[in-house]
This record gives C-alpha cells, sequence and structure tokens, in this order.
C-alpha cells in the first residue's frame, strides 16, 4: 500500500498535498496495490474529497493536539502508522513541513529516502526514483533497496489529477506522544495567499532602485490575483518584508507562473524559483543570467514595461 501524508495548516489542507495524492496514486496503480491518505488532527475540509485525487482510504489520527505542527511528534505518529497500515512507500510533499519529517520518517522505518523527487519512480528493474541536484541544474536517479520506502515530491512537478470519486474515512487509534514544544504567541500574515502555496507570483529586486517605487509592482499583482515576492537584497535592505524573500536562502517556491522585475537572476535566486512551471523575466539588461532561464523575457525599463503590462491586463479583464 502506498500511504500519503495529508499536510495541513489551521485544519485546512495544503494544496501540495494534492499534488502528493495524485502522484501516490499514479505510484500505486504502477505497483498494483492502493493510494490511501493519512490526515492527523482535526480538520475543516470534507476528507472524503480526497478521493477525487486518487485516495481510496484515508486514515485520521483524530487529535486536535495535532493541529500544531511538531516534526518529532508528526514524524512518530506517521512512521507508527505506517507500520500499523503496511504501508510499503510513504509519500510526502516536499516542503517546509515535509522537509522536516519525511527524514525522521525514514530513520524510524528503516526506509530507504528520496527527497525532491521529480517524476515516477521506475519500477520495471528495482525501485529508481530522479530528483534534482544541484539547485535544479541536473538530476539524479537514486535506487531503493529497502522494504519501505519514503518519498517527497517536489510541488509542481507531477501536477494535480482530478478525477471522481469518494474516499472512505476512518480513524487509526495511534498513540500521539506529548510535544516538547510550547507555542506561547502566533503571528500570521493577513489577507494573502502564502507565496508556497501560490500559483501566481510577481517578484521584485534591486531594479526597482528604492521601496517607493514598489507601487507599479503591486498594481501588477493586484490585477493579476498574485502574490508578491522580492530577491534576498531587497528584504535585507528592508524595502519589503522578509516572508516576501524567495531563494535558496529564503522560500522555495513552485507557481504556474513567477515574473521576475529587476531582478539579475542570480544562482542562489534561482534555486528557490526554478521549479516554477513559467518564468517571465523583465530586465533592463540584455544580460542579466535570469533570461538564460526564463520561458518568456523582455528587455526593457521596468518602470515602462511593467505599467504597461498591468494596463493590458486590466483592459484584457474589461
Amino acid at each position: 500500500m502506498v500511504l500519503i501524508y495529508i499536510d495541513q495548516a489551521d485544519q485546512e489542507i495544503k494544496k501540495a498535498s494534492y499534488e502528493a495524492i495524485s502522484y501516490g496514486a499514479a505510484l500505486a496503480k504502477q505497483l498494483g496495490t492502493s493510494a490511501e491518505a493519512l490526515f492527523l488532527g482535526t480538520v475543516k475540509d470534507n476528507l472524503s474529497d480526497l478521493g477525487k485525487y486518487g485516495a481510496s482510504k484515508v486514515h485520521q489520527v483524530n487529535n486536535a493536539s495535532l493541529n500544531h505542527f511538531d516534526a518529532k511528534v508528526n514524524a512518530s505518529v506517521i512512521a507508527e502508522a505506517a507500520k500499523s497500515l503496511g504501508a510499503s512507500v510513504v509519500i510526502f510533499a516536499h516542503n517546509i513541513n515535509g522537509k522536516a519529517v519525511a527524514p525522521a520518517v525514514s530513520v524510524k522505518l528503516g526506509a530507504g529516502i528520496v527527497t525532491g523527487a521529480c517524476a515516477l519512480p521506475k519500477t520495471d528493474a528495482g525501485f529508481v526514483v530522479t530528483k534534482t541536484v544541484f539547485s535544479g541544474k541536473a538530476f539524479a536517479s537514486i535506487q531503493i533497496d529497502t522494504a519501505i520506502k519514503v518519498i517527497s515530491i517536489n510541488q509542481n512537478s507531477f501536477g494535480v489529477v482530478i478525477g471522481e470519486g469518494s474516499a472512505v474515512v476512518g480513524n487509526i487509534d495511534i498513540s500521539v506522544p506529548s510535544s516538547t514544544i510550547k507555542i506561547t504567541s502566533v503571528d500570521k500574515i493577513q489577507g494573502e495567499v502564502p507565496l508556497t502555496e501560490a500559483n501566481l507570483v510577481v517578484s521584485g529586486g534591486r531594479g526597482l532602485k528604492g521601496p517607493e517605487n514598489w507601487g507599479i509592482l503591486l498594481d501588477l499583482a493586484k490585477a493579476l490575483g498574485a502574490s508578491t515576492a522580492c530577491s534576498r537584497p531587497v528584504s535585507d535592505a528592508d524595502w519589503r518584508p522578509h516572508h516576501e524573500h524567495v531563494g535558496q536562502t529564503g522560500l522555495q517556491i513552485a507557481p504556474n507562473l513567477y515574473i521576475a522585475i529587476g531582478i539579475s537572476g542570480a544562482i542562489q535566486h534561482l534555486a528557490g524559483v526554478n521549479r516554477s512551471k513559467t518564468i517571465v523575466v523583465i530586465n533592463k539588461d540584455p544580460e542579466a543570467p535570469f533570461f538564460k532561464a526564463a520561458d518568456y523575457g523582455v528587455v526593457g525599463d521596468a518602470f515602462e514595461v511593467v505599467p504597461a503590462l498591468t494596463a493590458a491586463i486590466l483592459k484584457s479583464k474589461g
């Protein structure tokens, strides 16, 4: 059986989990077994709807203490559930929580692990998983020989497959260890789609020259219904809040569309956004490294190009 971990925030299923289910369902079909999901905590969403993405069953550890993510606790519960259910493969989304818990689960299960997988395993001669390496510049094929296998899948590498069906939902009785983490306060960004969940992202760099010029980027983001991001020098200079910093030392994101405005595209920045499905670069320097990674590029002054693009989008919307 293929077991897929369903990540949540505020009792709502994260977008990356739907892709993980689709991936797990395709792998289960390939292996001739079932795809089943594991949800920890209480939930506002209808868990039976996960059947539309390929899960035949959803096992819920219905314990409100699990609503607050604790990697140590979650790893223990997931590993016990995997043993109890007889899972041969455990799937995670390769997001912040998945990165924290998947390696610990593999240790507890004595399982081989591949993190950041970007394709279904090849199972015709063993079990070989392909992943990206060197910040997305190359691929590695890794064979897992252990009886139980753990895989975390890169966001936007497989896609979400929606069909019909309804999953059977049931509780699973797993002992939940006490957390050693005490939450004293929670500060949340209000009114924005988290960058790790966003489908559309508009990002700016030092080419915008200062925070006073950020209005053209915000106007474009509003016209598109996109989230906003920035490069590290921008957040370091306090032009934008640090939670918008994307790159190797910031958030790593995988939207359907990433528009980079006035960003040179150093390897450290590209490492955080190179899994975007479509990258659009706007920069007046035709030699900017980012153009080599772009699907579409505009060589021009951002202060002329961006307002014109925003006007065209608004006009197309009527």
